[in-house]
C-alpha cells in the first residue's frame, strides 16, 4: 500500500475545503436574498397568478363558479365599454405625456444651464408635487376646478366671466392630464437632469473652442445625452397612463355626469369587481391591460435603445 505524499494530501484537503467554503458562500447569498424573494413572491407573483386563475372561471346561476376557459377574455375583447376606456387612456397618453416630458426637458435644461438663480429652490419646488399622494392631489385640484365652490367659481364671481368648467365632458380628461403633469414634471426632470450631469466637461470645452451657441450645444450635446433617460421616463409614463385610476376615481364624486364607472380600464375592472361582484371578468380585464401595458412599454424600450445606438 502506497501512502500518499504530504503535499498531495494537503492539496486534496485544500480543494475539498475550497468546495465547502464555495458552497457555503453560495448558500449565504441565497440567505440574504430569501427575505426579498419571499416578499416578492407573496406581493407580486402570487396576486398575478391568482388573478390569472380567476380569469378562467365564471360565476353562473346554474353550476356556480365553473371553468370557462378564455370566455372572459373573449367577452372583454368584444366589450364596447372596455374599448371606450382603452381609447380614453391612449388619448390621455398621446396628449398629456408629450407635454409633460417637454416641460420636464425644459426644466432640466434650465437647471443645467448654470444661469438659473436659486437652482436648489427651483429643483425642490418642481419635485415637491411628486411627494403629494395622487389621491390628495386629485382632491386638491378637484376643489380648485369647482365652479360652485372652487377657484374657478370664485374667479367667475369676482370678474363676472364664465370660464369653461374643467370637470365638464369636454375638459375633464385635460383636467386629469394637468393633475398628472403637475405631479410628475419634477420627477422626470430629475431623471433627465441626472443624465445631463454625466456629460463629460471636455465636450463643453470643445464646443466653446468651436464657438458653438447655446442652442447648438443643446442640440448636439445635451439632447443626445438625455436620450436614454428620456426612454426611461417615457416607459414610466406609459405605465402611469395606462394605469390611470386615482384621478378619475376621486373626481367622479365631483363630476358624476362626466366620469363614468368605466372611464378608464382600471376603473372599469375595479367597479366590476367591488360593485358588480364580477371578480372573474374584472380579473380578465386586468390581465389584458397588464399585457397591453407590457407590450407598449417593451416597444418603447426597444425603439429607444435602437435609436440610442446601444
Amino acid at each position: 500500500m502506497v501512502t500518499p505524499s504530504l503535499p498531495a494530501a494537503h492539496s486534496r484537503h485544500a480543494r475539498s475545503g475550497s468546495r465547502r467554503s464555495g458552497g457555503s458562500r453560495r448558500w449565504t447569498g441565497w440567505g440574504f436574498l430569501a427575505p426579498f424573494l419571499v416578499v416578492f413572491a407573496f406581493t407580486l407573483i402570487a396576486p398575478v397568478v391568482y388573478a390569472i386563475y380567476l380569469s378562467f372561471f365564471q360565476d353562473r346561476l346554474v353550476g356556480g363558479n365553473v371553468f370557462a376557459g378564455f370566455a372572459n377574455y373573449t367577452a372583454a375583447l368584444h366589450d364596447p365599454k372596455f374599448w371606450s376606456a382603452l381609447r380614453r387612456v391612449v388619448l390621455f397618453f398621446f396628449v398629456q405625456v408629450p407635454i409633460m416630458l417637454a416641460l420636464s426637458t425644459f426644466a432640466a435644461l434650465a437647471l443645467d444651464s448654470a444661469r438659473l438663480r436659486f437652482p436648489a429652490f427651483f429643483r425642490i419646488s418642481l419635485f415637491l408635487p411628486y411627494a403629494v399622494p395622487s389621491v390628495v392631489a386629485a382632491l386638491m385640484w378637484g376643489f380648485i376646478y369647482g365652479t360652485d365652490f372652487g377657484l374657478v367659481g370664485n374667479i367667475n364671481s369676482a370678474f363676472g366671466i364664465s370660464l369653461p368648467d374643467p370637470l365638464s365632458n369636454t375638459w375633464v380628461l385635460a383636467a386629469m392630464g394637468n393633475i398628472a403633469a403637475w405631479g410628475f414634471i419634477g420627477y422626470n426632470m430629475l431623471i433627465l437632469y441626472a443624465a445631463l450631469r454625466t456629460v463629460p466637461k471636455e465636450l463643453y470645452e470643445a464646443a466653446e473652442i468651436d464657438r458653438a451657441g447655446t442652442f447648438a450645444v443643446i442640440r448636439a450635446i445635451k439632447l443626445p445625452a438625455m436620450r436614454s433617460a428620456f426612454v426611461v421616463a417615457l416607459i414610466f409614463s406609459v405605465i402611469g397612463s395606462f394605469q390611470l385610476f386615482n384621478e378619475p376615481n376621486v373626481l367622479r364624486t365631483l363630476a358624476p355626469n362626466s366620469i363614468s364607472t368605466n372611464f378608464t380600464p382600471n376603473m372599469y375592472a375595479y367597479n366590476l369587481a367591488f360593485s358588480g361582484q364580477q371578480f372573474n371578468y374584472a380579473a380578465a380585464i386586468a390581465i389584458i391591460m397588464g399585457i397591453i401595458t407590457m407590450v407598449v412599454a417593451y416597444v418603447v424600450q426597444t425603439v429607444g435603445i435602437r435609436k440610442d445606438g446601444r
